[in-house]
């Protein structure tokens, strides 16, 4: 079963947080039969809110490490890009597996960005030597015009196990030289199990100053970003990002 949702999340600076919707969209688009795989339903545009971040405490990466559980609240109080991942590949027990991501800048429509999983060709027996972090890292080299981009879609393809996937939630945070540039917080809501789901973030990006911008071309991949994914306000995925804004130069 194939859904498609277009989420909108807007920017935050590090004085806002925004709360996650409060309806369910893969519900809200009615009833559908999960015996029918070809069927496909279309998930609701959401609009995200912002609010201010008035009783989210300052966590620290030490402190989370060593936490059972981490929450949407335990992310939203990290003040700098994290160095180790705050789950194991392990908690990913809904077996969600991104398998396509794709960028566009939304006033053009020109893709910037697009890569595809290849299928896997693992056999039995031979798993023993595959890193547990393998794909959760991903580095992007971008020109320099795309700092200066209001509006983009990133498109994102995944797949989901046997369990069904109650408030799946995705907060990115971006920073530069460990300052916060800018949190998005997007909703992906109910996905049915062994469902194939195509999702579409809006990112609205805050205006650069022209130093900061002349900054993170001048220092490659010093320019990093944190993912992390929550099934009913518990971290289950953490992937990581870093970026280059000097292709063409």
């Amino acid at each position: 079963m194939s859904y498609y949702c277009t989420s909108r999340g807007s920017s935050q600076d590090p004085s806002t947080v925004k709360k996650p919707a409060g309806n369910n969209p893969g519900r809200d688009t009615g009833g559908t039969d999960s015996s029918s795989p070809k069927q496909t339903a279309a998930m609701k545009v959401k609009t995200g809110c912002n609010s201010t971040d008035v009783g989210v405490p300052v966590t620290t990466e030490e402190d989370l490490l060593g936490s059972t559980v981490v929450t949407p609240e335990d992310v939203l109080g990290l003040q700098k890009i994290t160095e180790n991942y705050l789950c194991s590949p392990d908690e990913n027990i809904y077996n969600i597996d991104f398998t396509r991501f794709r960028i566009r800048d939304m006033e053009s429509a020109t893709v910037l960005f697009e890569i595809t999983k290849p299928p896997s060709t693992d056999k039995a027996g031979e798993k023993g030597d595959v890193d547990p972090n393998a794909g959760r890292f991903v580095r992007y080299q971008f020109t320099p015009a795309f700092l200066r981009l209001r509006q983009v879609g990133a498109t994102v393809e995944f797949t989901v196990g046997d369990m069904p996937i109650e408030n799946f939630r995705m907060i990115e945070r971006h920073y530069f030289r460990e300052k916060l540039l800018k949190s998005f917080d997007f909703e992906f809501g109910f996905c049915m199990p062994s469902s194939k789901n195509t999702c579409e973030h809006i990112y609205e990006f805050p205006p650069l100053s022209e130093d900061i911008i002349r900054e993170m071309v001048l220092h490659p991949y010093e320019t990093q970003s944190d993912s992390f994914y929550f099934v009913d306000n518990k971290l289950v995925m953490h992937n990581k990002a870093d970026y280059s804004y000097n292709g063409g130069t």
